[in-house]
């Protein structure tokens, strides 16, 4: 009897600058077996994220570089078919830290419960996941925006930038954001309800832009970009500023160091706090997060977006097109339906 086999995508070589496809390959490989404590799921979906990106150099940022040949990592949401944990059951839907792949071998341990009733499963690795717990985290707890204190956000329509403009305009501020196409822009205004949304590909000057949305200045800024944009925004910050530093997605294909920091002389009179974070030194209040995202969802007032790609054939694409702002909302590949 052949042996159970199963796709998976590996990083053939690193990527030099933007991420293209031929730097990757779907491979078929043994389908694993869990080994003590351990679970076999099925993959339903699996995310791709930007922060990714860092990881496929030797080194990371703030985090062990992936190794070449290995099948990627991903969280992912899926569906126990053998365990050897005496607490997880055949059927169970899970998430946890999974692959780029239609099986994974897991802890037991690593994995949490998946309700499927609230909102579809997916929304696991999104609003309600890693995503909207950085958000909430981010905004609420690093930059801490007060009632009519004008917020920025940068990539406001993505996966965790659409929740932290939306958590500040719930804390009744004015909230306007960038985007990358007219259409992220109208469902920022029209979905999302912020004040204003600048398509930063379009704009004349980005700098005016900012000052027609905000003539008053910007109390927070909510950074999930970096680059120009940045760059346009810290001239134009308040006194007693804060800046949450989530990610820098435009920096993350440069070959080699931009200059900078170029732009901190001018923090020194605004007094402004500018603070990185990592939704992981939240981990033991996720749940608390989660919560509250999801009453907030019950009620109406937190809306989501997810883009779905079909296929493990479609990972690469799906994250390839992250750099190309090609997403609304939340990524996710959509691998199996659940059995």
């Amino acid at each position: 009897m052949d042996e159970p086999s199963h796709r998976g995508w590996i990083m053939k070589h690193r990527p030099e600058g933007k991420p293209e496809r031929g730097d990757f390959e779907l491979v078929r490989r043994p389908r694993p077996s869990p080994g003590p404590g351990e679970t076999l799921v099925r993959v339903l979906y699996h995310s791709v994220d930007p922060y990714m990106r860092s990881r496929m150099g030797d080194t990371s940022n703030y985090a062990e570089g992936w190794p070449q040949g290995k099948l990627l990592r991903a969280g992912g949401v899926g569906e126990i078919v053998e365990s050897r944990h005496p607490d997880r059951q055949v059927g169970d839907l899970i998430r946890g830290p999974l692959r780029w792949a239609e099986y994974a071998t897991v802890s037991g341990d690593q994995v949490t419960t998946v309700d499927p009733q609230p909102a579809p499963i997916s929304t696991a690795l999104g609003v309600l996941g890693m995503p909207g717990r950085t958000a909430y985290f981010g905004m609420l707890e690093v930059a801490e925006p007060k009632a009519g204190e004008t917020v920025m956000v940068s990539g406001a329509a993505g996966a965790v930038g659409s929740v932290a403009a939306q958590i500040a305009k719930m804390h009744d501020c004015r909230v306007i954001g960038t985007a990358g196409s007219d259409q992220k822009c109208t469902w920022l205004g029209n979905t999302a309800g912020i004040d204003a949304a600048i398509n930063y590909r379009t704009a004349e000057s980005l700098g005016s832009a900012l000052d027609a949305a905000a003539p008053d200045g910007i109390d927070v800024y909510f950074d999930n970009v970096g680059g120009e944009i940045t760059d346009a925004v810290f001239p134009r910050l308040n006194t007693w500023s804060r800046v949450a530093v989530c990610g820098q997605i435009a920096l993350y294909n440069v070959e080699g160091r931009p200059t900078g920091p170029r732009k901190l002389r001018g923090m020194i009179g605004r007094r402004t706090t500018v603070q990185g974070f990592l939704v992981g030194d939240f981990s033991h209040r996720a749940s608390t997060a989660e919560d509250r995202l999801a009453d907030w969802m019950e009620q109406g007032v937190l809306s989501y977006e997810e883009t779905v790609t079909e296929g493990i054939e479609g990972s690469v694409d799906a994250f390839v097109g992250l750099f190309d702002g090609e997403n609304l909302g939340k990524q996710v590949v959509r691998v199996a339906d659940r059995c």
